[in-house]
């Protein structure tokens, strides 16, 4: 294929699936807004460490959905892709029963709000399988409408809830329902447009290995929020837990960069090219968002309440590490693509020192930020270089 037309094809592809995630987000986002207002400080800090835990535990599902991309591209079926989702999405629930008592001890969390967010977890797997097969046949325009609908149908139901006077446990069950809903409508979207081997067997030892890559990146982006709750204040952990909504945006509204570029990352003759593509964008869109939340700033406490106005000058510092995050996790998708998931070795070594120096040295909601950003920046720099190294080697030795 020409490069003229590849790029058109990239910026097309791009372009549909940011709109899908910006969708996702924004609804994402929204939420937010109402809960912290409603929810109080203390109520809210439960409803975000909640959600934090539930996103480390659906790590499976964003590993198994580049599982199958991958997997697509290589000539596997639906059929053997969904097998492969179905014994995953098992395994996730039989782990999420099991860790209800203990999140709930840890976060100081009830019962019933821990079970409502994890019990997502295993849904959000299915709805990984559908949206793989979507992406690895590169149909980036359904997989873009099934974004803004996963988004849409989380975020409604809890807002409708909270409405209505219900606390974070409710909320989260409502929101688990709207997931299940779109996985289901997804099944039936995606199950034309794929054909390839029907019998052969993926083995859930190749997601394990994606998945322990997305772990290390998802931890580095949520741990802190659950440390948060841990060792600072209620209201100090509620506060960061508002500032951490930034670090959300940063981090996953440039992702549509990764999804598309994916599968040139795993071609060895474009892999050098992909990867310093990727990365360079999202060092550009980081830019740009931090410099936007900087100026969005002074509106935080006109939207949420002046409560939250202590933050607001840490907003810049927040932004900043979710788009060190996503160049982060633009590097460590190569190395899935490339199967070098020795790299996520250096992001386990920089979510211990963030952890360590989290419990041992901060305090306060600065200190706090400080060394995730410091953590975050490190680790993007040293995995980016690696990165376009190993494709680099790929491409000499294909």
């Amino acid at each position: 294929m020409p490069r003229r037309i590849r790029t058109k094809s990239a910026v097309a592809g791009v372009t549909m699936v940011t709109a899908g995630s910006m969708v996702a987000n924004i609804a994402s986002y929204l939420l937010h807004l109402p809960a912290s207002r409603w929810l109080g400080p203390s109520g809210y800090g439960e409803f975000a460490s909640l959600l934090a835990a539930q996103l480390v535990l659906a790590v499976p599902a964003l590993a198994l959905q580049t599982v199958v991309a991958r997997e697509v591209v290589r000539g596997k079926g639906a059929h053997a892709v969904r097998l492969l989702g179905y014994r995953c999405a098992v395994i996730v629930a039989l782990v999420a029963a099991l860790l209800v008592p203990a999140v709930s001890w840890a976060l100081d969390t009830g019962t019933l709000a821990t079970s409502s967010a994890l019990i997502t977890a295993p849904v959000l797997v299915l709805l990984a399988t559908e949206q793989g097969l979507l992406q690895g046949a590169a149909r980036f325009g359904p997989l873009s409408v099934v974004l803004a609908a996963a988004g849409v149908a989380k975020v409604v139901p809890a807002v409708v809830v909270l409405a209505l006077g219900a606390g974070p446990g409710l909320a989260l069950a409502a929101s688990a329902v709207g997931t299940g809903l779109v996985a289901l409508v997804t099944r039936l979207l995606a199950d034309s447009g794929v054909l390839g081997e029907a019998s052969t067997r993926i083995g859930v030892g190749a997601v394990l290995k994606a998945s322990q890559v997305q772990l290390a990146l998802i931890a580095l982006s949520s741990m802190d929020l659950v440390v948060a709750r841990i060792v600072l204040s209620a209201d100090d952990a509620g506060l960061y837990a508002l500032g951490a909504v930034a670090t959300k945006a940063a981090f996953w509204l440039p992702q549509a960069v990764g999804v598309v570029l994916y599968p040139r990352m795993a071609n060895p003759a474009q892999s050098v090219r992909a990867v310093r593509s990727a990365l360079a964008i999202l060092v550009a869109l980081g830019a740009v968002l931090v410099a936007g939340v900087a100026v969005a700033a002074p509106l935080v406490p006109v939207l949420v309440g002046a409560a939250y106005q202590p933050v607001q000058s840490l907003l810049w510092l927040f932004a900043l590490q979710g788009a060190c995050l996503a160049v982060l996790q633009g590097a460590l998708l190569s190395a899935i693509a490339g199967e070098r998931t020795h790299l996520a070795v250096i992001a386990w070594i920089g979510l211990a020192v963030e952890m360590i120096a989290m419990l041992t040295v901060a305090s306060t909601i600065g200190q706090f930020i400080g060394i995730a950003v410091a953590v975050a920046a490190g680790t993007a720099l040293v995995v980016g270089v690696r990165a376009v190294r190993g494709a680099r080697h790929d491409a000499v030795t294909a």
